[in-house]
């Protein structure tokens, strides 16, 4: 069903699903997803697989994106979808068809850093699974970037909105023909072939991103939720082969949590494998349905 609520004023448009014909209260699970997505893309497509294995489930547009409020439009804030989460918990723990003490945070892509922090500091979660996850973190990002360069230039960016000017966008993704192959927030063949096509296909998706953006992902920290979950149960699963959300932070993330948790790797060669392609979709639900009746 299509439901309404509010984080810090602004209102938020998701889809709860609840099993059919379950009688609850049912473990619940709040979703969050990828860079630039709604809720009728990823989250929504694991949220309605989550949904027939038990699980009532809230996957839902963030602010600034899609159906929900919030200005700049297709801006990424960081710390608001972290607001956003936690009134998303909120609500299901409001619903009669929800067990309040089963709620656990499911992330896919740049969701499975938001997840994974989030959960790290609301004691109303209990678990976590990360699929195909981006755990950003700055020290990552300088190591691979003209950081100091990178910092400049946005920072020009916000100097001019901030003395009156337009916000500035950038495409989403650009693929051959598409902008000439140029400029975009997610550049390349890979990305083109999940947003640039009918695979996304959603009224509520815009190929366009504020530039501010660029400077959310860089500087934001969402590895650091790692070293404070504990003692949260942990699941990660990831692709063995991703040139977008790298094996090497899945790594990371898995080294820093602590028992108990588990780490899956799927035969994937595609970031965007784990967006909506089988097997992908159905070993990584299979997955994170065995750890959360196991753990929630």
């Amino acid at each position: 069903m299509r439901i309404t609520f509010a984080a810090d004023g602004i209102e938020l448009t998701g889809d709860l699903r609840v099993p059919a014909g379950a009688r609850g209260p049912l473990p619940a699970l709040v979703l969050t997803g990828p860079f630039t997505g709604v809720r009728d893309q990823v989250t929504g497509l694991y949220a309605e697989r989550l949904t027939r294995e038990g699980y009532v489930t809230l996957a839902f547009d963030h602010r600034n994106w899609g159906e929900s409020q919030g200005t700049p439009r297709r801006h990424e804030d960081p710390q608001g979808k972290l607001h956003d989460l936690r009134a998303a918990v909120s609500l299901l723990r409001s619903r009669p068809e929800v067990d309040g003490e089963r709620i656990g945070a499911v992330g896919i892509c740049l969701g499975g850093g938001y997840a994974l922090k989030f959960a790290a500091f609301d004691p109303r979660v209990k678990v976590f699974a990360g699929i195909a996850g981006a755990y950003n973190n700055p020290y990552t990002m300088r190591a691979g970037m003209d950081y100091q360069g990178a910092l400049a230039g946005l920072g020009e960016v916000l100097e001019r909105q901030d003395r009156g000017g337009p916000v500035e966008y950038l495409p989403a993704v650009a693929g051959e023909g598409e902008a000439g192959e140029g400029e975009a927030a997610m550049p390349g063949d890979e990305p083109w072939a999940y947003y640039g096509t009918g695979r996304a296909a959603s009224a509520s998706w815009r190929n366009e991103v504020t530039r501010a953006s660029i400077r959310e992902l860089i500087t934001m920290d969402n590895m650091m939720g790692a070293d404070f979950l504990s003692p949260k149960p942990a699941l990660i699963v990831h692709g063995v082969v991703d040139r977008f959300c790298s094996p090497e932070g899945a790594e990371e993330a898995f080294r820093r949590l602590d028992e108990p948790k588990r780490l899956v790797w799927l035969d994937a060669q595609r970031h965007i494998d784990l967006y909506d392609a089988e097997p992908y979709v159905s070993q990584a639900v299979e997955a994170a349905v065995a750890f959360l009746r196991e753990h929630l």
